[in-house]
């Protein structure tokens, strides 16, 4: 079993908690909506999000079910039992909220609710990107 230094996140609970958070910013969602919608305060969603404090398996799926995804999508990209996250999603997944550019379209494809418009978008994007 792995020991956590005093302070310091695992690296299992830091890559869950960084899940979380891409995935409330990706919807717009505050810290303090997703406290009351889990029946706690927004500096323990921040505490949860930067991996000081581990989330138990209830909370975790409070936070599923708010956020609107399978448990399982937390620990995406996490390598199996080593609590690390994998290469692939580094540079790329991994670090795409990081700039303001890159959260700005998340939220606004986020809120598009016509399918056929969210394909185009995308198609739109990939044209560009070439």
């Amino acid at each position: 079993m792995t020991m956590r230094p005093k302070g310091r996140a695992l690296p299992l609970d830091a890559h869950v908690g960084l899940r979380v958070r891409h995935r409330r910013e990706a919807l717009n969602i505050s810290q303090t909506a997703l406290g009351e919608a889990s029946g706690i305060t927004f500096q323990q969603v921040q505490k949860y999000e930067k991996g000081v404090n581990r989330i138990s398996a209830s909370r975790l799926q409070q936070f599923a079910d708010a956020l609107d995804v399978d448990v399982g999508y937390f620990f995406e990209g996490a390598a199996a039992g080593k609590g690390k996250p994998k290469a692939r999603f580094t540079g790329q997944i991994g670090d795409l909220a990081k700039s303001a550019e890159r959260r700005a379209l998340i939220e606004a494809f986020s809120r598009i609710k016509n399918k056929s418009a969210r394909k185009r978008v995308i198609q739109i994007a990939r044209e560009a990107a070439q």
